[in-house]
């Protein structure tokens, strides 16, 4: 008695020709080449962007260490001048120490402001580095 089955291969003989056969292990030998190349990409990719990541969080501490040190001068400059205040005798004394105050801090607040960018700068540079490098080896200039 006859399979009752509509893909059994006793009710529909099929043969896959030579050229679709090898057309067919082409593609998977080719798509097995392409995942391994996507996965070799997708490793590098992933310790560049936590070598990104390392940058950025070091550069944020460097940072925030560096406000804190400058809250820290600004805070002792402004307590010495209330403290310098409170020994003051005429009005003259007043603006005199004022004046004085005030030169100070607008000098240090410019030179902690270039501080602060020559930083940012640092740290931009360091953090798109592995970026840069990874780049480079992804797309190599052409000859």
């Amino acid at each position: 008695m006859a399979s009752s089955d509509p893909f059994s291969s006793s009710v529909i003989p099929f043969e896959v020709p030579e050229q679709m056969r090898a057309f067919a292990e082409k593609g998977v030998s080719q798509a097995r080449d392409s995942y391994a190349k996507f996965k070799d990409v997708a490793e590098s990719n992933n310790g560049t962007i936590e070598a990104v990541f390392t940058c950025a969080s070091k550069g944020a501490s460097e940072y925030s260490a560096k406000l804190m040190e400058m809250m820290k001068a600004n805070t002792t400059a402004s307590l010495d001048f209330a403290q310098e205040l409170l020994a003051i005798k005429s009005p003259s004394e007043a603006v005199e120490l004022w004046t004085s105050h005030a030169k100070k801090q607008f000098e240090a607040i410019t030179a902690q402001a270039k501080e602060l960018a020559e930083l940012s700068q640092k740290v931009a540079a360091e953090t798109v580095e592995p970026i840069k490098t990874n780049a480079s080896k992804l797309f190599k200039p052409a000859a």
